[in-house]
């Protein structure tokens, strides 16, 4: 396995992390803003009026995807800038510090989609209470903004 990961290198084992950051949180963004706007889709074309606040629900998931790339561009600058080929322990400790926003968000946004497509529902039945189906979706938001800060703290302590 080492000889493997050796001749991969560093710096491909790095961009790799990166990548895995925007991509899986990508992902989880499109799949739960997808969602949301099927869901909202049929609500507009019943009450057109709504449509300000089902784009307000249908954003809340796609917060995962910024947050991923956020953490690839952090990630890709520390890769990239650091002058020389990074090592297999340095290129790893990278991948390391992209998993919790990669899987974080991935699964985060697609929770929040489901939440949001349910707070979609309370908009349809009940308008006056669709605040109540954003804080749910906040609840869940809390744990991909987690995430966030730890693939931050983890990319910062890394020294190339």
């Amino acid at each position: 396995m080492e000889t493997l990961l050796q001749s991969i290198g560093g710096t491909a084992l790095g961009l790799l992390g990166a990548a895995l950051a925007a991509l899986l949180a990508g992902i989880g963004s499109a799949k739960g803003t997808g969602m949301t706007g099927q869901a909202g889709a049929g609500l507009v074309s019943e009450d057109p009026s709504k449509s300000g606040k089902v784009m307000i629900l249908q954003v809340i998931p796609g917060t995962q995807g910024l947050y991923g790339f956020v953490i690839f561009f952090l990630a890709f600058m520390k890769v990239s800038g650091a002058g020389a080929a990074l090592t297999v322990e340095q290129g790893m400790q990278v991948i390391n510090a992209c998993l919790p926003i990669a899987v974080g968000g991935l699964l985060s946004a697609i929770a929040q989609g489901k939440v949001a497509v349910a707070s979609i529902n309370i908009l349809a039945k009940k308008p006056d209470d669709w605040a109540k189906g954003m804080i749910m979706c906040i609840v869940v938001e809390f744990y991909a903004i987690l995430c966030l800060l730890a693939s931050f703290l983890m990319l910062n302590s890394i020294t190339l």
